[in-house]
């Protein structure tokens, strides 16, 4: 591998390092001079509902197809709903995001032939 290669790994993996650690340094250094137990009282209004509003943006960008025609609509349209089906049955998140993608890819490839 060349070595522009590898600085450009380098520079990547510190990055993603950094995004992780730096939350966690702050948040420790919050909690510590809020509350010396560290409660969860004390963590910021925002940072509580980060979590779930970063799973909707992902959620909402996921129903939008990449290619907005009626294949795209379509494939992602019953592969929501066979998502939903599995997962009303099994309960997992596993199975439900490998039905979906399955069932995605054979609309898709059923539509562009057929259409």
């Amino acid at each position: 591998m060349s070595l522009s290669l590898w600085i450009g790994m380098v520079i990547a993996a510190l990055g993603t390092y950094l995004m992780r650690l730096l939350p966690l340094l702050w948040m420790q250094k919050r909690l510590k001079r809020s509350d010396p137990n560290g409660a969860v009282d004390a963590l910021p209004k925002w940072l509580v509902i980060l979590g779930p509003m970063m799973i909707a943006a992902v959620l909402g960008v996921s129903l939008v197809p990449r290619t907005p025609d009626i294949a795209g609509w379509l494939a992602t349209i019953i592969g929501l709903g066979v998502t939903l089906v599995v997962w009303r049955r099994t309960r997992s998140l596993g199975w439900p995001v490998v039905a979906g993608v399955a069932t995605f890819g054979a609309v898709v490839i059923l539509t562009r032939v057929v259409l």
